[in-house]
């Protein structure tokens, strides 16, 4: 599942990921590079403009609230392209209000529209169900059936991929440090089979890329593993645990991990759309649940938040201490350096202050339902906001729930003072500007596997201002630039803004930049930079498609002549009849084939991970097919370079050299991506 900060979903995480592949598709089909990245779908290039809020000191009370969100939503969902959404706040141990919005049911596909009740229609949180398995996890841990930084192998029944000798621990699982890749395939399905955990995780796993504890990287997979952990341990199936020691405990009588739902909440579940003008989806099966499979209520989730907030009785799910252990930052300096200085994740919160304010929250995003949920535990409130639609851009539900987050607190809890001035002198500041300047790629990915590309197409750009400031393109979790300012050693705050990043540098080199809890920017490697992979890519990709065109041409063309000139002989078909072992007709043949197939390759690679980014399933053996084909593109590179021998040995003229040279240039192009970004891999997992 995808938060709702990327990405899928934290905000690099699925926005800027589908543009890249919007990127990649365009030079792949329309050999056009250096496509800029952009979440507007292609029937609205122009997003709407960011929805605002008013700021300011204003009483926490129900009325005000009903009338600040009624006058924000409505008119946003929409201007946006939202079918609908719910809003419910939490406040000194009470519900302050539940709001509704809009349609569940929108009616595009016949029968009334329905709409949104708040207290009864139910919403797919995505991400935000980690928060469960989080929880349920530190109730092992407050048993003392799991201990925190135990290697999980004591806790499992099968193996996991290790690529370092370090420990993972339930510690790493619960902030995302335990160093796998990101994977795709099975995350979200539809159909009406329950999904078998143990077979999810213990059947081809992802690589672990980062030494644990070292490297926030969002994944998934982590995650379900410590669900697995918590049904493994406890020996009842996951959804029941979280079912018999949270949902019920909390209140929690409309809300469920299984999937399908059960009938007696089926006929309440919100349908979710792409837009408010599409017909809706399909129910989402999410093929790891505790990753993101839950169906709430407003009401429930409102219920779910007093009980972390620890409010008496709201239903207890765990003890204090073990709150304010879940609560804290879980990681420091020891295994993060330098890290520890940008915001950090808690046993499964992300940290999201703002205003001085200390805010844990998590976000959430299916294909259709984009939700998210914050808690301000030293002034007992909580927020939870939940989309039933994507809207009219990869951006709407982005901007909707900043402009109802953020505008939340700067109207009920604004800044008390003026952010602390840097410390850091104009010349120190300059130096490490030019230390930090460069190309980096997100921690969050797909490294030993097709979607290894991904990366050429989605790097985040450093570059270092004369009076030492760091202009970041896009900006941390955004699509836009950002301009930053370092006020500590190695620390950096955003120009008008309140978001920190932290660098952890070693020889006056970056070795990483902390940014969001479980999202790190890496220096990307030299020879995948985009100033190198684009050009390469793009023309190698013109080359081939202008001379896989000319070769059925060019055989029209001749025999076009050759029936309207009776007895003519082209210069070529003489040199054909007289010297054949040196006209390499085979040669010509197989590189003209290989070049069909090299282009055939892209279109086909662009395609389907497209579609896989779409979160749909692609076959492996369609994956072979490809790997076939664009192993045939590889091979050509022989006959190729024959081609170039023989036309320079007969003289073939500089035209027909220079053409043969740029089609085997054009060919070691592409032949060197496909190595380089994986796409002849053994493996076609993904």
């Amino acid at each position: 599942m995808f938060p709702s900060y990327e990405l899928p979903t934290e905000r690099p995480g699925r926005v800027r990921t589908l543009a890249a592949l919007a990127a990649l598709g365009t030079l792949a089909m329309t050999l056009v590079a250096g496509v800029p990245a952009s979440a507007a779908t292609a029937s609205d290039p122009t997003p709407p403009p960011p929805v605002s809020a008013p700021a300011g000191e204003h009483p926490l009370e129900q009325s005000d609230v009903d009338a600040w969100l009624d006058g924000l939503l409505p008119a946003a969902l929409e201007n946006a392209g939202i079918a609908g959404g719910v809003v419910t706040v939490v406040d000194d141990g009470k519900v302050l209000t539940t709001r509704g919005y809009g349609y569940a049911d929108t009616g595009t596909t016949g029968g009334e529209a329905v709409p949104v009740d708040p207290e009864s229609t139910l919403f797919r949180p995505g991400s935000v169900s980690k928060l469960f398995t989080a929880t349920a996890a530190m109730q092992l841990v407050e048993s003392g059936d799991v201990d925190l930084d135990t290697d999980i192998a004591e806790y499992l029944d099968f193996d996991v991929p290790r690529s370092f000798d370090g420990p993972i621990t339930m510690r790493h699982l619960l902030t995302h440090t335990a160093g796998f890749e990101e994977r795709l395939s099975g995350l979200i399905g539809s159909g009406d089979v329950s999904p078998v955990l143990r077979d999810e995780l213990a059947e081809d796993p992802p690589e672990q890329v980062y030494e644990p504890g070292t490297v926030p990287a969002y994944s998934n997979y982590g995650n379900s593993l410590a669900g697995y952990i918590v049904e493994h341990v406890s020996g009842v199936p996951f959804e029941e645990y979280v079912e018999q020691n949270i949902l019920t405990p909390a209140g929690m009588t409309s809300s469920t991990f299984e999937q399908p739902l059960p009938d007696a909440l089926r006929d309440r579940m919100s349908e979710g759309y792409a837009t408010s003008a599409d017909a809706p989806g399909p129910f989402e099966i999410v093929g790891t649940p505790p990753a993101g499979a839950l169906t709430a209520s407003a009401p429930d989730m409102a219920r779910f938040m007093l009980a972390q907030l620890g409010e008496p009785g709201t239903g207890s799910i765990l003890e204090p201490a073990t709150l304010d252990l879940m609560h804290a930052p879980a990681l420091d300096e020891s295994s993060l350096g330098s890290l520890a200085a940008s915001p950090r994740m808690t046993l499964g919160f992300f940290d999201e202050s703002r205003n001085g304010r200390w805010i844990i929250g998590h976000g959430g995003d299916t294909n259709y339902f984009h939700s998210h949920l914050q808690l301000y535990p030293e002034e007992r409130t909580g927020i939870f906001v939940s989309f039933n639609s994507t809207g009219n851009s990869g951006l709407a539900t982005l901007e909707l729930r900043d402009a109802v987050l953020h505008g939340f607190t700067d109207r009920y809890f604004p800044a008390e003072s003026a952010p602390v001035a840097g410390t850091v002198d104009a010349a120190t500041a300059k130096e490490h500007a030019a230390i930090a300047e460069g190309s980096y790629v997100a921690s969050r990915g797909m490294q030993s596997t097709f979607l290894a590309s991904l990366e050429a197409f989605s790097t985040t750009q450093l570059t270092a201002q004369a009076d030492g400031r760091l202009l970041i393109t896009p900006g941390p979790l955004s699509d836009s630039p950002a301009l930053y300012e370092e006020i500590e050693p190695w620390v950096w705050r955003e120009v008008d803004g309140q978001r920190v990043i932290a660098m952890r540098v070693a020889d006056d080199k970056v070795e990483a930049i902390g940014i969001e809890g479980a999202f790190t920017l890496l220096p990307a490697q030299p020879e995948r930079a985009q100033a190198v992979v684009l050009p390469v890519l793009g023309v190698s990709a013109l080359i081939l498609l202008v001379a896989a065109v000319a070769w059925p041409v060019g055989a029209i063309t001749r025999r076009v002549r050759r029936r309207s000139v009776p007895g003519s002989v082209s210069g070529s078909e003489r040199a054909v009849r007289l010297h054949p072992e040196r006209t390499g007709r085979v040669v010509r043949l197989l590189t003209n084939i290989a070049t069909v197939c090299a282009v055939l390759a892209l279109g086909g690679w662009t395609a389907t991970v497209l579609t896989v980014m779409g979160l749909e399933d692609v076959s492996a053996f369609s994956l072979r097919q490809l790997q076939v084909v664009q192993g045939l593109g590889v091979l050509g590179i022989v006959p190729a370079a024959l081609q170039v021998v023989g036309a320079i040995r007969n003289r073939h003229g500089w035209r027909r050299i220079l053409g043969t040279v740029l089609v085997l240039l054009a060919l070691v192009g592409i032949a060197w991506f496909a190595v380089e970004f994986r796409l002849l891999a053994p493996s076609v997992s993904y």
